[in-house]
């Protein structure tokens, strides 16, 4: 995963996702998704990590560009009294492309 700030925007993280397919040429296919994570993450703590995605879902045209899908995260029915965001990280040996079961 790469995962950069979106310039503008104080709450969403752009990431860039390899989600187990490839192109005609052999090359991943990456995807861009927005995220609104940025009060929880800072860029470098996402990169190069693996996490799941709801790919499945049409393509979202944003102000800033296309979303291409969701990453899944959990956080407290009370944010306000358990605050924090945590994105969902699947354990050792998961290759990007597996299926949630």
């Amino acid at each position: 995963m790469n995962c950069e700030p979106v310039e503008g925007s104080t709450k969403l993280l752009r990431l860039t996702l390899d989600v187990g397919e490839t192109s005609d040429d052999g090359q991943p296919k990456l995807r861009n998704v927005f995220s609104g994570i940025a009060s929880a993450y800072q860029p470098a703590d996402l990169r190069g990590k693996l996490t799941v995605l709801v790919a499945n879902l049409a393509p979202r045209k944003m102000k800033f560009g296309i979303s291409e899908g969701m990453v899944l995260a959990a956080s407290h029915g009370d944010e306000k009294a358990h605050p924090g965001i945590y994105v969902l990280e699947p354990t050792a040996g998961a290759q990007p492309g597996m299926r949630v079961r």
